[in-house]
């Protein structure tokens, strides 16, 4: 799959010219500096999710195509460091549109109001898989989330207490399992990706170990902790915001696995595997009804006052959402995008329409 950074561009075709996650990232890295703009005055910026980047930057592309104007600036900063930058301030030094694969949280929100982005309309573009995937050469995983917890959780419990995780290989996890190194190559903390895959992997991972469901239910603030904290001993390895970088390493590094979003596996598939969870495959059916147990949807989330002052934001949000793009058949299914069943996507259309801003949330 090829991720296309647009830019300052002064045409679609310059846009076109620039390739590679990590070069759109760093060729915009102004805009995590501080006292940057957003490039010409009625250019949409985007930033945020890197599983979302695709979609951000073909909806550019083809807006940017079909009316002729400059393409969106749209950057893979991680979920959480789109929205830090989003919630920053209104004005052309902060993003429009905030892109994520998580839904925003209620101290992320409040940071925003404080800083006076207090109308946020949020929009729901679909949904996404977090794969676990390793080289098409490579063993074939079967994993339950218990799995994962015991492979990649920082402490396990040890008699009365905890103690540092010493499981070595998948094998030492389960006796069915290959005999590989546990090797995860993963998202940072700044990741949507990364909430997601313990939340909804280390979390139901760690009710399945008798200590850890017995801890949840006397205190639930130390059981998240103990099942969000992940190792530091080389078994996980955080890998940048780079989703594309994580399968190259996959491909060199033999018995490796990595973490990353369904999109990125759907057009790799010639390259990784993907294991299947609680007996599960990820594939677009089995995210969309739920049955695939790391499932979850995708967010952008556009500053109201904005789209008051700049006539290019709402064709680009407009276009996100419709069915050319985001329905079955449209062009955002090509690079992954799992789309929602068609009244919730009817739903999201009425909302930009009608741009009404979102509740606090709740947590």
């Amino acid at each position: 799959m090829r991720l296309i950074s647009t830019l300052a561009a002064t045409s679609a075709a310059l846009a076109l010219a620039g390739c590679g996650q990590g070069a759109e990232t760093n060729a915009a890295a102004g805009a995590a500096g501080g006292g940057q703009t957003g490039g010409s005055a009625d250019q949409v910026w985007v930033a945020g999710s890197s599983t979302v980047f695709p979609f951000a930057t073909r909806v550019s592309e083809q807006v940017s195509r079909t009316t002729g104007g400059t393409a969106a600036k749209v950057e893979s900063l991680g979920t959480g460091g789109g929205i830090k930058l989003f919630c920053g301030g209104l004005g052309a030094s902060y993003p429009d549109v905030a892109t994520a694969s998580r839904p925003m949280k209620k101290s992320e929100w409040e940071a925003c109001q404080k800083a006076g982005v207090t109308d946020i309309v949020e929009l729901k573009i679909g949904y996404d898989g977090i794969v676990v995937a390793n080289a098409r050469t490579g063993a074939d995983y079967d994993l339950k989330a218990e799995h994962l917890y015991r492979a990649l959780a920082a402490d396990m419990p040890s008699g009365q207490g905890f103690a540092a995780n010493t499981a070595k290989t998948w094998r030492d996890v389960d006796p069915a399992l290959p005999a590989d190194r546990i090797q995860v190559y993963g998202p940072p903390p700044t990741s949507g990706t990364r909430d997601a895959f313990v939340e909804l992997g280390m979390e139901a991972g760690a009710q399945a170990v008798p200590a850890l469901k017995a801890l949840k239910s006397s205190d639930e603030t130390a059981f998240k902790q103990r099942a969000h904290t992940l190792r530091s001993d080389g078994a996980w390895i955080d890998s940048g915001e780079n989703d594309n970088a994580i399968i190259q390493t996959l491909e060199k590094t033999p018995g490796s696995v990595g973490v990353f979003g369904f999109s990125f596996l759907d057009n790799n598939l010639d390259k990784v595997k993907p294991a299947a969870i609680g007996g599960v495959k990820p594939t677009m059916a089995a995210i969309s009804d739920g049955s695939y147990p790391l499932s979850r949807s995708l967010f952008i989330y556009v500053k109201k006052a904005n789209v008051e002052t700049k006539p290019s934001l709402k064709p680009y949000v407009s276009a996100f959402v419709s069915d050319a793009a985001a329905g079955r058949g449209g062009y955002l299914l090509e690079r992954g995008l799992i789309p929602l069943p068609d009244a919730e996507r009817k739903a999201q259309q009425a909302a930009v329409a009608g741009l009404t801003p979102m509740a606090a949330p709740e947590k």
